[in-house]
This record gives structure tokens, C-alpha cells and sequence, in this order.
């Protein structure tokens, strides 16, 4: 049994399980909650970044973070999220990561208020990470991934927006018809996204 160190609100442990899902091998894998703020959680030796989600594979060593998971997951499956052909392979891998970086300045965003005392919150931080999150969703809007993408990229995206969803209120979605629409097909086809929803 492989098991997966996340948390529940995580879009990157929601990522890697979504994967798993859609590639038919979530009755492999232990979801087994870690909390990154304790020194004493095994998470730390396993990731020494103390970072999650982090896959423990069953000879003990363990893989991270979500892009390596999922590459491993693929490997696993014989292929489905990432494709081979090298074009193809990187515009997916290029999405991943726009995604991803969506995902890393939202949560900068949310630490930022929710660790910082109000007189030391920084606005220009906020505004620096905001802007990131805003290029990213342009550019998206303006050539979202096919409405039956299921690769690594759509799911990173798909976890992206979700996250947006429970932390900013979906005040994305006024502005993006096109990727909202977008992520409704991709919800409406994928089950996991669903069941992966943190409702906290």
C-alpha cells in the first residue's frame, strides 16, 4: 500500500488524488493527514522540506512533490496523464506548471494573512501574488485546455480553481466564463473532483 502525506485542503494533495482516481489506482494508495507546522510529524523526515503532499512508497522511501507523484502514478498506470509525444508532453507539463504556480501564490496569499500579524502583513506581497494569480487566469481564459482533458495539466488547473473557489470566495469566476465553464465540464466528468472537495 502506497501512502500519501496531505491534508485535506491542500490542491496539491488534491491533485495527486484526483490522479489516482482517474488512472484507477486510488484503492492503492493511504491518504494519511500530515501537519506541516509540527516538528515532531514524520513528514519531516520523510520530506525534509517538511512540504506535502508526499507519496511513501512501500519500500519506504518517499517521492515529492505533486508533479514527480504524478509522474510516478503515470509510470505506474502505463501512461495517461502525461503524454509521450514531446510536443504534446510539454504543452501539458507547461500547463501543469502555470497551474501549479496559480496554486503556490494563492497559498503564499492565504499564509501571508492567516500567520502574519495584521501590522506586519505586507500589501505589496499580496498585490505581487495577486498579479501572478490574474496574468495566469488571462491567459487562460483566452486558450483553456480541450473540455475532455483529463491529463496532468487539466488536473493541476481543475485543483487550481477549486482552490480559488475555498479561499478567495470564486471571485475569479465573474471575470472568466470560459475557464469556469471549462471547469464545470471538467467536475461534471471527473467524479473525484467531487469527492476530493475539502469541506471544512
Amino acid at each position: 500500500m502506497l501512502v500519501l502525506r496531505s491534508s485535506p485542503a491542500s490542491p496539491f494533495g488534491r491533485k495527486v488524488r484526483i490522479a489516482a482516481a482517474i488512472l484507477g489506482l486510488a484503492e492503492r494508495i493511504e491518504v494519511v493527514a500530515a501537519d506541516t507546522n509540527d516538528p515532531d510529524d514524520s513528514l519531516r523526515r520523510q520530506n525534509p522540506l517538511g512540504k506535502i503532499p508526499a507519496l511513501i512508497l512501500e519500500d519506504g522511501q518517499a517521492i515529492f512533490d505533486s508533479r514527480v507523484i504524478l509522474e510516478y502514478l503515470d509510470g505506474l498506470a502505463d501512461g495517461g496523464l502525461v503524454p509521450r509525444d514531446p510536443a504534446a508532453r510539454f504543452k501539458v507539463l507547461t500547463l501543469q506548471a502555470l497551474a501549479d504556480g496559480i496554486m503556490d501564490a494563492a497559498v503564499l496569499q492565504v499564509y501571508e494573512l492567516r500567520f502574519r500579524e495584521p501590522a506586519m502583513r505586507s500589501a505589496q506581497w499580496l498585490d505581487h501574488q495577486a498579479g501572478k494569480v490574474a496574468r495566469a487566469l488571462a491567459a487562460l481564459e483566452a486558450r483553456p485546455p480541450e473540455a475532455s482533458a483529463r491529463h496532468a495539466g487539466a488536473i493541476a488547473l481543475a485543483c487550481a480553481l477549486g482552490y480559488l473557489d475555498l479561499r478567495f470566495g470564486g471571485l475569479w469566476r465573474a471575470a472568466h466564463p470560459g475557464l469556469a465553464g471549462w471547469l464545470a465540464a471538467f467536475s461534471a466528468g471527473v467524479p473525484a473532483f467531487e469527492a476530493t472537495r475539502f469541506r471544512g
